[in-house]
């Protein structure tokens, strides 16, 4: 499974791909905006906004790039290392959260 994280914060980058290693999926992670964002995104099987660090553009920018049909988007708010684990844990474990 091929994870996208967009927002968070810069100091858990390594957390957030290792939480996502442990569930055997591939991470992309991007908490600041970059100036082509919008080409290294791809097509993920998942999408996790961290909506309380991220910017509206950037939220914007990802939604605009993938295919809804094909991608799983999960808002959350809080951008911990425990919420990521619940929401991977949810979606590896296939848990009806």
């Amino acid at each position: 499974m091929s994870v996208v994280i967009i927002g968070g914060h810069d100091r858990m980058v390594s957390q957030y791909k290792k939480i996502c290693k442990n569930y055997k999926c591939k991470a992309k992670v991007f908490t600041q905006m970059s100036a082509c964002l919008d080409k290294q995104i791809g097509r993920p099987d998942l999408l996790v906004l961290f909506t309380n660090t991220v910017s509206h553009k950037m939220i914007r920018c990802a939604l605009d790039e993938v295919d809804a049909s094909q991608t799983e988007i999960v808002r959350c708010h809080t951008s911990s290392g425990s919420a990521l684990t619940e929401i991977l844990a949810c979606r590896c474990e296939g848990c009806t959260c």
